[in-house]
């Protein structure tokens, strides 16, 4: 009788506990990227790359068609996140905008205006002219500080230090990492927006381009915690390499595991769902994951008194996914007959803190 009674009390206390942990309510915000894939107007700027994006370009890039691709983004911008939290991204990292204007149509259209999102934007020395930018929804997040931090990169080993004119001519000039520094619900959020340099003439010959861009965002995150060891830093974007690339592992020095995350360091969710054959972005059948959102060690304790991280997800509703043709099952893309969404899925995650 003790055991069944024994057996009993333990059955009720855990019922308890279980009953005790649903009652919890937690504040929650997700955190997005998106790289939105030639989001250009229909204007002809004489100092970018963008004729092709006028109507009289050879994408015949129509006022029609870019409300279209507007609506279309939009839409997906709204339902990030979704059913976990039905409010649309507190942040939205943005890759390949042409400028702050396209922005500001793409915030009133009908599925994101009532969200009063604010944006940061700086224009990149990008030849084709396609910048970074986050939209953020101004009743959650006020922005203190930002700024854009170029990446310094040549072609060619720089030979002479005096050797300016050369050095203009050698320099590979992309896009900047764009820092800001804000208040979430009252609490201190650094968030870094990339879009590092592309795999033109080949994964391995562009590759330490790439691995210069990690370290300068380690750099901006070793600068943060300088100053606050207890920093809590995102960094977000397309990196153009997987979280298994030296960019990534090395310069960045991104962990795959939380257990193997040392002070200061960072967490990469989306190294396991690569593993596991998911994808942001396809290429000859192959499936890769350039677009990552990663957190700092201060963002992954098991305390939730503060905001913590959550859970991380790749958005791929079957409505952003062609569905026939050559490229059957690929992110849906714009093309002549069709003005799709882009050639990128975005990502996002949570964050989560426990209601007082």
């Amino acid at each position: 009788m003790r055991t069944i009674a024994f057996s009993v009390l333990i059955f009720f206390n855990l019922l308890l506990l279980q009953l005790q942990a649903q009652t919890k309510k937690y504040v929650i915000h997700t955190v997005a990227f998106y790289n939105v894939e030639n989001l250009f107007d229909t204007i002809n700027n004489p100092t970018i790359r963008d004729d092709e994006w006028t109507p009289k370009g050879s994408r015949h890039w129509t006022s029609q068609r870019y409300f279209k691709k507007l609506e279309n983004l939009a839409r997906v911008m709204s339902e990030i996140g979704m059913p976990e939290n039905p409010n649309p991204p507190t942040f939205i990292g943005c890759a390949e905008i042409e400028n702050r204007g396209v922005l500001e149509d793409l915030i009133k259209q009908p599925k994101l205006i009532d969200k009063e999102f604010g944006i940061i934007h700086f224009d990149s020395p990008d030849h084709r002219g396609i910048d970074v930018a986050l939209l953020f929804q101004k009743k959650y997040f006020k922005p203190v500080t930002y700024s854009n931090i170029p990446l310094i990169i040549y072609k060619k080993p720089i030979v002479s230090a005096t050797d300016t004119i050369e050095n203009k001519k050698r320099r590979v000039f992309t896009r900047d990492q764009l820092l800001v520094t804000g208040f979430l619900d009252g609490e201190e959020i650094n968030i870094i927006v990339n879009h590092w340099p592309s795999r033109s003439g080949g994964e391995q010959k562009s590759s330490p381009f790439r691995e210069a861009a990690g370290a300068l965002n380690r750099k901006i995150i070793d600068s943060l915690q300088r100053i606050n060891p207890n920093a809590k830093v995102i960094t977000m974007g397309d990196f153009n390499d997987g979280p298994y690339n030296k960019s990534v592992k090395v310069a960045l020095g991104a962990k795959a595991d939380k257990n193997d995350v040392s002070e200061y360091g960072m967490y990469n969710p989306f190294e396991d769902m690569a593993k596991r054959g998911m994808g942001t972005i396809a290429y000859r059948d192959w499936w890769d994951v350039f677009d990552q959102i990663l957190v700092s060690q201060s963002l992954i304790k098991s305390d939730f008194n503060s905001f913590q991280f959550w859970k991380a997800g790749i958005f791929n509703k079957s409505y952003l996914i062609q569905n026939s043709g050559k490229y059957k099952g690929y992110p849906l893309r714009h093309a002549e007959t069709e003005v799709g969404f882009s050639d990128h899925f975005p990502v996002y995650i949570y964050l989560i803190k426990e209601k007082m």
